[in-house]
Order: C-alpha cells, then structure tokens, then sequence
C-alpha cells in the first residue's frame, strides 16, 4: 500500500495554485506541508479590523531549509466600503504571534525574533501601511505583553539576564536539577524611550501571564510558586494589582488548573476558564471573580461540555463550548443562565474567538478544511478565508461520528473515516488513533496530521478511527475523571470495544487492526502491543508511557500526575499495581510489531520509557521492535524533517504489518527511507514545473 512520492503530486499541485482545472487526486503524506492553519485571532477596540496568523509549514520536499513552521500576519477590514479584504502584512520566516491592537485600533503589535535580534522582541506595524518597527527589545526574550491605553507604557513578562553565560564558555555548565532560581515577573518601562529602565511591578512567585483592565489601572496576573511546569499545571492563583504601586488589592484562589482569564470592561469582574477542583483533568468550567474581594463563582460546573475560549461581549460572556465531538458559540449572563446560543454550521469546530465593539470573529474548521477565520452573528456564520484553496481539488475522505456501548454499558463516541465505494470483502484495514491526554478530544473537525494520519491512510485503503475513550474531555467533569485511579483499565478497554463495534457493523478487519498514538496515547499503543497485543496486528508508539513507576521519577509533572491521573502517590498505591499497569511488564507477551519513536529532548516523558519497553521486548520476545530518535525534539516533532520522517514510518510500518499476508515473523521494513533519493525526485520535479 505504502506509495513514494511521485512527480505527478507537485505538477497537479502547481496546476491548482495555477488556476487551471486538474483531475482530483487523493490526499497524500507531501501534501501536509501545504496545510496552512489560521489563529490567534484578534479585533480592534472598535471593530473595524482583524488580524490573524496564518501557519506555513516547511516543505522538504520542495527543498525548503529545516524548521518549525513560519507564522505570517494577516491583517483584514471588518467595516468600511472594502468589508472582509485581506492582505497580508508580515510574509517573510519566523514567527509572529501576540497580537494586539493599539487602543486607537490604528496599530497592531506583534511579537517576533528577527536576524538582528538576540531575543524575541516587540514589534508594531502600522494599519495605514509600511515597514514594521521594533518597538523594545529586553535582555531575555518577553513573554506576555500589553501596552497602556495611552500608548506610552509597556508591560511584559520576562526573566533576567542569566548572568553565568561567561562561565559556561570557560567549561563550567553544571546545573541543578529543578533549581533554576531566575524567576518570571511583570515589569513596565516607558515605551519609546531610549533612557528609560525597566522597573518590577509584580515579583510574587514565577509570572506565566496577565490582563491589563480597560481603563488601565488594574492588571491580574497569573502566579505560581515556582517555575516548574507541575506548578504552572496545578498551583497558579490569580492577583489583582494596581498598575501604579504593583500592589494587591485581591488575590482569586483557583480550586484547580488555570485556564485563560479576561477582565469585563468596566474592570470590577474577570472570566474564567478553570478546573473545578484540584482533582479536575483540564481548565473547562467557566468562573467569574469579583476584582475587589476575590470571590469565585463556578458557573458551568455540571455542565456536558468543556469550554476552549472566552471573550466578553458587552455585559455577557461569549463561550466556545465543545460538546462530544461537536461545538457551540453560547453566550452567557454573568449569572450562568444562557443568553443565547448562536447559529453555526453543523459541519464546522469553533476553536476560539474574539470581540471588538460588536465585531465576532471565530477560528474554526471541519472534515473538508483547516481552520479558517469565520464571522458570527446572532443568525449566521460566514467562512471569510479561503488559505487552502487547493484542497477543492483532492478527493477526501468523509467524516462520521461512529458510538458504541462498551462493555460496562458506557456509551463511548468517535469518529471515523474510511475510503469511499464499497467496504471490500473482510472490512477495510483498521488504524486506531489514540490521543494523548487522556484530558483532550477529538472533534469532528480537521483531523489530519504527521501524527494522526487521516486523510493520507485513506488515500492508501485503511479505514481510520478516533475515539474519544473515557477520560477525554468534552462531555463534561464527571466523564473527563473516570479514568483516574485506574490506569489501562476501563480507558483501555473502551478501545478494544470501539474495534470490535466497528468490526460487527461490518466496516474493518478485526484481524488488520493497528494503533499508534502519542503520549497517553502512545501509553496506549504500548499497552495495546503487549498487554492486549491479541487485538493488534501493528503497533507505532509516539513519546508513550512503559513504566509507570519510572515515569514518576523522570516527568516533570509529578504532581499533575498524582493529582488529576493516579490520585495517589506510588508508594501509597502498591508499587506493584502501577508496575502491573505498565506494558514492560506484559512485554513478554508481545506479538505485535511495534515501531517506537520518541523525541531526544522530551522531558514530559522521558526518553527513557521507550528505552525500557524497547529493551524488555528486545530481550524477551522474537517480536519486531524498533527504537527511533529524534534528536533535538522534545513531547512532540516540531520541525519539518522529523515530521516529515514521522509520517513515513508510521505508514511504512502499517503497510508491513497490517498487509493481508504479513505474520509477526514478517521482516521489518528497511530502517532506509530513501530520503537522498526522494527528496532529489522532488527536487527534480519542482524544476521541471519552473519552480
């Protein structure tokens, strides 16, 4: 099944960004870099422009440079005779993210890190055209940012200079372990002024973020002990300061994990996306704080759903809420009773949005799309970008919700893509697709990635399914915990479950079933190919858990770990028990071919837990099994060519695996993609197209 890339995808390429009519093709693994994605979408103060980015991946196979994907700005009217044009504004390499507009809406401020720059700086662009200009740079990069009303203040979140780096050039780079004392605070300084210095306004703790109030004199600022991750996760609180003094007039204890967070226009109240206690998996529940006193009212609690993003409209509180595997734009009163629930397509996933004097604007994709910028109104919402265009002319898979009743009699959803005509004799070769988490989902939107395969195993005959086992978030608090306490229990067996739902629908092969997943769900390809490896012809693992007692010991999230997952610490549970709920230890039982990948640098999960599991199969079984690195990658790739290398084994390994003939003593694939050699075709190919 598995197809080298051909010259015929780049010629029919160039013919769709030409304008002329080709023939539709499938969707293959060289066209992801052409994906673009849009985001981090903002509105003016008055409604009268929008501003997002857009991702533009890297694309080896075109002979692009490594690297992560570039973030060009695209500015876009709101009003005005020219309603909805867009023109892009910033188009070169890098990166632009953090954008806001001037309180005059006249001016928009980005981040970004230029070739001159040591550090990420601030930079703005004027709406009436020109060259962006740097506006601050500190002496470590800035993280968060906002500028005073009155243009003449910049707040930012920074760490100080470290101060060894001439040791370090002499030889002396020892460090301690989780001791790194330089800690995050918020600062002002006058912008624009060449003398001025910057001064710390808030020190309490490690700063991961903040809102300045929009009159200007109150700013909330997200605090935890430390700079550790684990406290990031599960022990920041909220601090209400004057801008003036840095003083606290009120601090919001958060019961769990900390989400977004936005001030009400008249300053006195702050929306809130938390967890609703310390044991909640994700930041899903709507709250709202008062800024005088700190008091905190949980308002969407019990609610079936999770909330993604908030904003402020008027007096009332706009939610994009996802609910199973679809969502809602909801807006609600500040007492939690829904106001009104806006029309959308039912074919689309909102992501996020934001507000400006009225103006909607919402991130948004479905089956057929990446995610686009949409306007909302009460009545409709309106695709406004088109930025994969070429997509009209590939054949895609459709997009289905497929439930079933698991075991127990829980009612599990997911969603599932298979090719189009007929199911062949035997069902179609099955890939199942675990997200990582388990707090996380998939909706029924774009689900194609160098990870996630979709469209491109397709294109190659497999049917793919994506469940959303219990755990996941989406269908609300209650259901997102009834994992905890249990690791590879009830989870686990939801998946087995959904397989063989779909194999009594008639839809797959119960005897061609592979599964890949990353994280928790490669967690779960490693419990699939050992533990349960009677259910799986082929197994690819991406930064999976082995052992879960190891784990403990070299994660950085502990206690995120402890709290929202096993709900008691090793030593209280039986080390036994979590051993047993680790693939190591049913290695020995392995006959499912697995392809192992994990990223040098991950500190999420460790790279060790690969080496465990790796090593134990090695050793005790005949089993195929290979271990690939990644280096300079950490808890996922971000670069293009380990992407790209990525999805090429993931379906290389399915191809060999999951073919009607293939046994276990079926030879792994060679370790050789070809890449010289590929990459010269393509190379060749663009050359031939006058590229």
């Amino acid at each position: 099944m598995f197809k080298a890339p051909f010259k015929t995808t780049l010629i029919a390429t160039a013919l769709v960004f030409s304008g002329l009519t080709v023939a539709a093709e499938t969707f293959e693994i060289e066209h992801l870099p052409l994906v673009k994605n849009s985001g981090n979408i903002t509105v003016s103060p008055d409604g009268s422009t929008s501003a997002y980015t857009l991702s533009n991946p890297r694309d080896m196979v075109v002979g692009d440079e490594d690297g992560t994907a570039d973030t060009h700005l695209y500015v876009m009217s709101s009003k005005g005779k020219v309603k909805n044009q867009i023109v892009r504004f910033i188009g070169n390499k890098g990166s632009v993210s953090a954008l806001h507009f001037s309180a005059d809406s006249e001016t928009l401020f980005f981040k970004t890190k230029r070739e001159d720059d040591e550090n990420t700086s601030l930079y703005s662009i004027s709406l009436n055209g020109g060259e962006a200009k740097k506006r601050f740079e500190y002496e470590t990069s800035i993280g968060d940012y906002a500028v005073s009303k009155d243009g003449k203040t910049l707040f930012f979140v920074a760490r100080e200079k470290d101060t060894t780096n001439d040791l370090k050039k002499k030889g002396f780079k020892a460090y301690v372990y989780e001791e790194e004392k330089r800690l995050a605070s918020l600062w002002a300084i006058a912008l624009d002024d060449d003398t001025a210095k910057a001064e710390k306004l808030f020190t309490q703790g490690h700063i991961s973020n903040f809102e300045l109030s929009p009159k200007g004199n109150q700013i909330v600022v997200a605090s935890a002990p430390t700079n550790l991750i684990d406290d990031y996760y599960m022990q920041r609180d909220l601090h209400v300061i004057d801008t003036e003094t840095g003083e606290v007039s009120a601090t919001v204890v958060i019961p769990g994990k900390l989400g977004t967070f936005e001030f009400s226009e008249d300053g006195k109240q702050i929306a809130i996306l938390a967890g609703t206690d310390i044991h909640d998996t994700s930041t899903g529940v709507l709250m709202i704080a008062d800024t005088a006193s700190g008091e905190l009212r949980q308002l969407t609690k019990d609610k079936l759903q999770h909330i993604v993003d908030i904003d402020w409209l008027g007096k009332d509180i706009l939610a994009i809420a996802h609910r199973g595997v679809e969502s809602a734009a909801v807006l609600y009163k500040k007492d939690g009773d829904v106001k009104r629930t806006y029309k959308t397509p039912q074919d689309i996933v909102l992501r996020s949005a934001d507000v400006g004097d009225g103006e909607i604007r919402v991130v948004a994709d479905s089956a057929s799309h990446p995610r686009a910028i949409f306007s909302m109104t009460k009545s409709k919402t309106t695709k406004l970008t088109n930025h994969n265009a070429w997509l009209s002319d590939v054949e895609l898979a459709k997009q289905s919700t497929f439930s079933f009743k698991a075991r127990d009699g829980r009612n599990i959803e997911g969603l599932l893509m298979q090719p189009s005509g007929d199911v062949p004799a035997g069902g179609w070769p099955l890939i199942l697709a675990v997200h990582g988490g388990p707090e996380a989902h998939y909706s029924d939107g774009w689900l194609t990635g160098y990870s996630t395969a979709g469209q491109y195993a397709i294109a190659d005959g497999y049917a793919v399914y994506y469940p959303n086992y219990r755990g996941s978030t989406g269908r609300g608090v209650a259901f997102a915990k009834e994992h905890q306490n249990d690791y590879a229990g009830a989870e686990f067996n939801d998946l087995i479950d959904g397989v063989d739902a779909l194999a009594e629908a008639g839809v797959i092969n119960r005897d061609r079933v592979g599964i890949t997943g990353a994280s928790y769900g490669g967690y779960a390809s490693m419990w699939g190919a050992t533990a349960l490896t009677e259910h799986f012809a082929a197994a690819v693992a991406f930064v999976g858990i082995s052992n879960q007692v190891s784990k403990f010991g070299t994660s950085d999230i502990p206690n995120e770990m402890h709290l929202v997952h096993s709900l008691k610490w090793p030593w209280e549970d039986n080390w036994m028990r979590l051993i047993e709920r680790s693939p190591i230890f049913h290695a020995g039982k392995a006959k499912t071919p697995i392809l192992i990948l994990h990223g040098e640098n991950d500190t999420r999960v460790h790279p060790s837990q690969s080496m465990e599991l790796f090593r134990s199969i090695k050793v005790r079984t005949e089993t195929p099994v290979r271990l690939v690195f990644y280096p300079g990658e950490g808890h996922g790739n971000r670069k293009a060519a380990a992407q790209y290398d990525y999805s090429l084994r993931l379906m290389r390994w399915m191809d060999t695996y999951l073919n009607a003939d293939a046994t276990v003593k079926t030879p792994m694939p060679e370790f050789d993609l070809g890449m010289a050699d590929r990459l010269k075709k393509d190379d060749e190919a663009a050359e031939e197209d006058g590229e």
